[in-house]
């Protein structure tokens, strides 16, 4: 056993069979202390670190139930092990419930000891890895390092700071491409449900006939194929987060399914007619415009408005240009960490002046390509995407009249808009039916620029 995890604290009030265990324990080189009861068991546990704690069910002054409690309240990653003469399953189910992680029953030989112990350190080494990774997940979506410094996504991460901690149902809208997981991860891991699972569902991944039992789960038997029980990840998730991708893909009798679980906080798996409590908090996203499609009778209105509690809206990349240095800055450290790859003041030029249809995962991978062809630790234009690197400035299709023509191209889309608002009587649904727009992006290009 490695010395990391080697201090057990063992308390049972048989002290012959207390200096039998701790014998064997410490052959299998475990640091091992003794207590005799209860009291003396928890001042020991509060006064020093273990890994494991062995105690006897039947203990004079505390029981061996009310210490597993106490102990599980000062340390919820401690591994617990019970051991007694009166071995129930009623006991083993209320040991477990309090958080006991294994049962053994006196008497048990010494390789019955070494098995569980075993399992146990491996248990506690998984644990203290989960903790390491969850602290790294932690620290790569705390809002300080995710990448946004122009005003537009400084806003957005404000937003998400804002909810993150709230319990409420996120509906995150954006083109394909912008880091609408990325914002689901961030309100995850800075919400009070974050040592809980994130599960992410892309729906229009899954096939048709397997969503509903990729959502709910079904019992063996509930449809040809259905070979055994399959838990599903609305339960999978309880008392995590479920992120929902691509939600605006979900056919309208699974729409009117994930509406009740929404209401109800509970959920039917397949051939199945008993709920099951759960309590998932949900976070969607869309790249489509789903008030759209609520008119045009595809989207559940009902649905959208359960969804739509808080709405964070990622603007597309052409309008944070200020966003790409530092999104350059931190791909280039992603990909290319062997050498100190810089990017020449061209290819950053271009970089800036391109369309960018693709958002920041089409940037992503421009880096990463200019970073794979290289020959020299140097992003030149040279190196990146022809369709990037060669942008060929289109001529209108209309003139500008002449009153426009030294306009800037905000200005021209302030008049558009003020226009279009005049028009509707500023009613900004019809404004932005009369732009061809969402109302989502009207409302945005709105704000960002200062109208009304």
């Amino acid at each position: 056993m490695t010395e990391m995890f080697n201090k057990i604290l063992l308390i049972d009030d048989d002290e012959s069979l207390s200096k039998v265990i701790s014998y064997q324990l410490k052959q299998m080189d475990f640091e091992v202390t003794t207590a005799v009861d209860g009291n003396s068991g928890l001042t020991l546990f509060k006064q020093g670190a273990y890994d494991i704690v062995i105690t006897d069910l039947q203990l004079p002054g505390m029981s061996g139930m009310e210490l597993l409690a106490s102990i599980r309240r000062l340390d919820k990653n401690v591994i617990i092990i019970i051991i007694t003469a009166y071995g129930t399953v009623d006991n083993a189910v209320e040991a477990s419930r309090l958080g006991a992680d294994d049962y053994l029953t006196k008497p048990f030989g010494k390789e019955t000891l070494r098995f569980v112990i075993e399992k146990a350190v491996q248990l506690r080494k998984l644990q203290l890895e989960n903790v390491q990774l969850r602290g790294e997940l932690y620290q790569k979506y705390d809002f300080g390092n995710l990448i946004g410094r122009s005003s537009a996504m400084e806003d957005v991460l404000k937003l998400t700071g804002r909810v993150a901690e709230s319990g409420a149902t996120i509906l995150i809208q954006g083109e394909s491409g912008t880091g609408k997981e990325l914002i689901a991860r961030a309100v995850h891991y800075n919400s009070p449900r974050k040592e809980r699972s994130l599960i992410t569902v892309n729906c229009p991944s899954v096939p048709e006939n397997l969503i509903e039992s990729e959502l709910f789960g079904h019992v063996k038997g509930a449809f040809t194929g259905a070979s055994k029980d399959r838990i599903g990840k609305f339960q999978m998730a309880d008392q995590g987060t479920i992120f929902l991708d691509e939600i605006g893909d979900l056919k309208e009798d699974l729409q009117a399914r994930l509406l009740r679980v929404l209401q109800e906080k509970e959920i039917e798996r397949i051939g199945d007619s008993i709920p099951i409590n759960i309590d998932v908090r949900v976070v969607a996203a869309t790249n489509k415009n789903l008030e759209q499609l609520v008119k045009d009778g595809k989207f559940r209105e009902d649905l959208y408005y359960r969804l739509n509690v808080v709405t964070i809206i990622i603007p597309p990349l052409r309008d944070r240009k200020d966003d790409i240095p530092f999104l350059v800055d931190h791909f280039i450290k992603k990909y290319g960490k062997e050498k100190q790859y810089t990017i020449t003041d061209e290819a950053m030029k271009i970089l800036h002046e391109y369309y960018w249809p693709g958002n920041v995962r089409e940037l992503e991978n421009c880096i990463e390509r200019a970073i794979v062809v290289s020959t020299e630790p140097v992003i030149t234009p040279a190196l990146l995407p022809p369709n990037v690197k060669h942008i060929a400035p289109k001529k209108p299709h209309s003139t500008i009249p002449a009153d426009e023509a030294n306009l800037t191209l905000d200005e021209i889309e302030r008049k558009a808009i003020t226009n279009a608002l005049d028009k509707a009587g500023g009613n900004q649904t019809k404004a932005a039916k009369f732009l061809d727009i969402p109302r989502h992006v009207l409302i945005y290009r709105m704000k960002k620029l200062g109208v009304g």
